[in-house]
């Protein structure tokens, strides 16, 4: 085989589907890759975290290859692969993650030591994440297989579930992330900030765990329709009315046990003129306010270490105004980080299989053509309400 099409990052506010080459056995530095395989992608997701790339937001360069949300079937095998043979169906972790380091062994592959120079942690697609190529693609290469792919047990059953097993690659596996890591339990009240796709799976997650509330917070209307819709309590944030009153009047108290942003480094003023301007620390502030003394919050929303785009100096350099005294005086605890996917997939992929979560429903998938790809990233940064999934080789048609 030798065509290649893939959704291609061009400048600021433009992505475009270009020819690219087959991937070969090779990593970014030209060294052959045994123990990888190549993929013929059957979906691949748009996510907001591509946005802050294509919106300028990151040092992103034109030509870079998105596309860390893959799911996809083996078509070839490196010769020291011993787990996987064509023909199996699998999910791919957005962490690229060599399974041999300090940080992998102790189930920390979202900081895997050895696959990116520049430092701790690899992605598909992504700026500085060590030119792993993205996988918004017809075709992809996956490293270190053996340990990174998640097969699943039955092709015909995964293909009719296959809306919701393409999110196993980073949002349902983030959203959990988020929620776990804010120590969410039985009865546990909780506080999504974003309801956007991962704050959807955050809120799903939540209920997963047994919370009696979940209540997801945005400024956006037609998306808090669907949360609503799609069973969470909501609050809009363009209101008058501040967070804590509004999440009072749903629970009789100002606070919550839990709290997860989703939000991250883009967000927008709180509070009646807070869809005027950007203010990248209002979520994190906003949280360790209504987050009860001793809560847990954690940070699933992306923050980056260079924006370009930012409204001032130190935010350009990923200094933000928290109001980190609040947090130690409620003696809160953070968790921060990119998700560790390998962690929670195969279990939220059982949790699939046996109907204990329709997430596709919840995050609203819409299955596109890879032509069709501009266009769903133009719609998505808009504010619908969707989960854009690729579909580049037409295989989800009758899924």
């Amino acid at each position: 085989m030798t065509g290649n099409r893939g959704v291609a990052y061009i400048s600021q506010g433009k992505v475009e589907v270009q020819k690219i080459p087959f991937p070969k056995l090779e990593d970014p530095r030209g060294r052959r890759a045994e123990h990888g395989v190549i993929l013929k992608v059957v979906s691949t997701n748009i996510c907001g975290s591509d946005q802050h790339m294509v919106r300028g937001r990151t040092t992103a360069q034109a030509g870079l290859i998105l596309g860390h949300e893959i799911t996809g079937e083996v078509i070839e095998v490196g010769r020291d692969v011993e787990t996987l043979q064509k023909g199996d169906l699998v999910s791919v972790p957005f962490n690229v993650a060599c399974g041999r380091c300090r940080s992998c062994k102790e189930q920390h592959s979202n900081v895997c030591l050895t696959v990116n120079p520049a430092r701790a942690g690899g992605a598909y697609g992504y700026v500085d994440m060590g030119d792993w190529i993205g996988g918004q693609a017809e075709y992809v290469m996956v490293p270190y297989a053996d340990f990174n792919l998640l097969k699943f047990p039955d092709r015909a059953q995964a293909m009719a579930k296959i809306r919701d097993l393409t999110c196993l690659s980073d949002i349902l596996p983030t959203g959990f992330h988020g929620a776990v890591t804010a120590g969410v339990g039985p009865g546990s009240t909780v506080y999504v900030a974003g309801a956007g796709p991962v704050g959807l799976a955050a809120a799903a997650s939540a209920q997963l765990l047994g919370a009696a509330v979940v209540i997801v917070g945005d400024v956006n209307p037609v998306r808090l329709v669907h949360a609503a819709k799609v069973g969470f309590q909501t609050v809009d944030l363009s209101k008058d009315a501040s967070l804590s009153e509004q999440i009072a009047q749903i629970l009789g108290t100002d606070e919550v046990d839990c709290a997860i942003d989703a939000v991250g480094f883009e967000a927008r003023g709180h509070g009646h003129d807070g869809a005027q301007h950007e203010a990248p620390a209002t979520v994190l502030n906003s949280l360790m306010n209504v987050t009860r003394p001793a809560g847990k919050i954690s940070f699933p929303g992306l923050y980056v270490t260079d924006d370009p785009g930012a409204a001032d100096k130190a935010a350009k350099q990923g200094a933000l105004s928290i109001r980190f005294g609040l947090g130690w005086a409620k003696s809160h605890s953070f968790y921060t980080g990119q998700t560790p996917v390998l962690k929670y997939n195969r279990a939220l992929m059982q949790a699939i299989l046996w109907d204990r979560i329709k997430i596709a429903d919840i995050v609203g998938v819409q299955i596109i053509s890879l032509d069709d790809a501009p266009k769903g990233y133009a719609e998505f940064d808009a504010g619908a309400p969707k989960k854009f999934v690729i579909d580049p080789h037409q295989m989800l048609s009758a899924a």
